[in-house]
């Protein structure tokens, strides 16, 4: 089954966290106990290399948590500089974010889509795509002129077709593309 990389993968969970703050009270006390008594007994030699395990799975985990956050926020900034360059390149495009996937099927899926310029929500028609769509994905499309005009109501079901489709980028990682751009120098 495949990751969604929609989703920002989380650091620090409450559990990482506590187990955290107990292996550093007990590793304290375990130091303390050490330093006060003169002759180390072999329950405190074996107490503090389980702690010293402990501390080293503890901290393999939270290298591993901050290895895949980078990895996915490398590949999230890859995406939103893939969007930016497809919107440039594109006449008319918009972008749209997937609400929620309602029902798949092999020739492609239901979705509940917001038009993000319009904050217009509603049910889609998606063909299937190379990539899987996941809630979350903000699309770039090219709008269909047959189904959307300026002044007429909005289609109760809109079409989306691969030919249409231009990119996609994770929602998660817009605010960080939205500020990076507004940081660059304007030529």
């Amino acid at each position: 089954m495949n990751a969604n990389p929609v989703l920002k993968p989380k650091v620090a969970t409450p559990a990482l966290i506590l187990s955290g703050v107990a292996i550093l009270i007990c590793a304290a006390f375990l130091v303390g106990t050490l330093a006060a008594n003169g002759q180390s007994s072999l329950f405190l030699i074996l107490a503090a290399v389980a702690f010293i395990l402990l501390a080293a799975m503890a901290g393999v985990t939270w290298f591993a948590r901050a290895r895949r956050l980078r990895a996915w926020t490398a590949a999230a900034h890859e995406r939103w500089n893939h969007f930016d360059d497809v919107k440039r390149t594109h006449g008319t495009t918009t972008e749209v974010t997937v609400q929620s996937v309602d029902a798949l099927e092999p020739t492609g899926s239901w979705i509940t889509i917001r038009w993000d310029r319009f904050d217009h929500v509603q049910r889609a028609w998606i063909e299937a795509l190379r990539d899987p769509i996941w809630p979350g994905s903000v699309l770039l499309i090219s709008p269909d002129p047959a189904q959307i005009t300026p002044g007429a109501p909005w289609p109760a079901i809109y079409y989306i077709s691969d030919t249409r489709f231009l990119a996609w980028a994770p929602l998660a990682a817009r605010s960080a593309s939205s500020q990076r751009e507004s940081l660059a120098p304007k030529s």
